[in-house]
């Protein structure tokens, strides 16, 4: 059989026995750059790049490829190895110390119409050969405070790539946020990114907090303040990117321990801002805000900030009942019954901002029959507690 090109080693050009790949991303099979280095060369073969770091790291997937190759034979698809050569020319491309940020522009900009294309087997070779650690090492490699519109767009290109490649797996490669540097690019990034690219930040941090590979990751962002006090911000302001931003938050809230830092870093007044302006959007994400105040308001600072917010009860009423559907209504509902049951006040506003019409109505909508039975509760509980409050008075 003719050894296909990606299997040769450039400088013997042999069949890889042991394929090693340096600082450069090229790869050579490990005797022949061993030589190479013992007799004093500081560069890369087919770069000629110095070699900042000397290095070499066995390249398993090629080791791999190779050994399938080898025993397929004339079974093996040759168009696949095409595929296989095509993409992993695009990735030393990326990689390339030499190449400008507006050769890596045009680099991303084929990967995004190789991803597009959706092909299983294209999308386990991208995977295969690294794809996504190499995105994530593009963006948050370095940290620049301030970002060009060229490399804004750089930025924009490499994260829609890798959140392709998520869902494909090989979520343990996003740890390599937990480093520092990475963790202070990202929150650099995050504050000064277009929307577009906040909002690929915000479906990144998403997929971080739903994924056991990453959940002490989770908790580090958890913990990160000025992360959480963005993501408050990007929820209140009137962009596509809110509707991301509330999924980010709803996503951090599921682990219990994020919670009361979300609750300090402002997340209540952040949740209620956008359930009061939601009619007006057109991805009206209210009650996926509404259920992650639900999962916040456990906590005794929550309760304290949504009544101490001047439209905090109002906001939770107004879900109560909706004409157009009743997402939310449980949850609000819920709400309700935790910070009515020991608050006078809270119960005075819910009155004076229309609760019991709004119970009334979904009591006679078509709801489910557990939201119906939590309604019933409420009222239950807001008749009790009047008569409470009457006898005090």
């Amino acid at each position: 059989m003719a050894i296909p090109h990606l299997f040769r080693c450039p400088i013997s050009l042999d069949l890889f026995k042991d394929p090693v790949t340096l600082c450069t991303g090229q790869t050579y099979d490990r005797s022949s750059i061993e030589k190479w280095l013992a007799a004093g060369n500081l560069t890369c073969p087919v770069t000629m790049q110095k070699l900042h770091d000397p290095s070499i790291v066995p390249n398993h997937t090629l080791r791999h490829l190779i050994d399938r190759w080898l025993q397929m034979g004339n079974q093996f698809d040759p168009e696949y190895l095409e595929t296989v050569d095509s993409l992993a020319a695009l990735k030393l491309s990326l990689e390339s110390q030499e190449g400008t940020l507006e050769d890596k522009l045009q680099t991303l900009q084929k990967l995004i119409r190789e991803l597009s294309e959706e092909s299983p087997s294209r999308n386990s070779c991208l995977l295969q050969l690294g794809f996504l650690p190499v995105l994530l090492e593009l963006v948050f490699g370095k940290v620049k405070a301030k970002l060009s519109q060229e490399y804004a767009n750089f930025v924009d290109l490499a994260l829609s790539c890798a959140l392709r490649l998520l869902p494909l797996g090989e979520l343990e490669s996003l740890n390599m946020l937990k480093e520092e540097s990475k963790l202070v690019s990202l929150l650099d990034i995050l504050e000064h990114g277009t929307v577009a690219v906040k909002t690929s930040l915000c479906h990144l941090i998403e997929a971080i907090s739903s994924s056991l590979e990453t959940s002490e990751l989770c908790k580090m962002l958890g913990r990160t303040r000025e992360l959480l006090y963005q993501l408050v911000l990007l929820v209140g302001h009137r962009s596509e990117a809110s509707e991301a931003g509330i999924k980010a938050l709803s996503a951090l809230s599921s682990l219990p321990a994020n919670r009361e830092n979300l609750v300090r870093e402002g997340a209540i007044d952040g949740l209620i801002t956008y359930i009061l302006s939601a009619e007006r959007r057109e991805k009206n994400l209210a009650p996926m805000a509404m259920a992650t105040l639900e999962k916040l308001v456990g906590l005794e600072g929550a309760k304290e900030a949504l009544i101490n917010n001047p439209t905090g009860i109002k906001a939770v009423v107004r879900m109560v009942f909706r004409v157009s559907d009743h997402e939310g209504s449980e949850s609000a509902v819920s709400l309700l019954m935790i910070i009515c049951h020991d608050s006078l006040r809270a119960r005075e506003e819910a009155i004076g901002a229309g609760v019991l019409t709004q119970l009334l109505l979904l009591l006679q909508s078509q709801c489910s029959g557990r939201t119906k039975t939590k309604a019933r509760m409420l009222l239950k509980l807001l008749r009790s507690k009047w008569a409470e409050d009457s006898q005090r008075v």
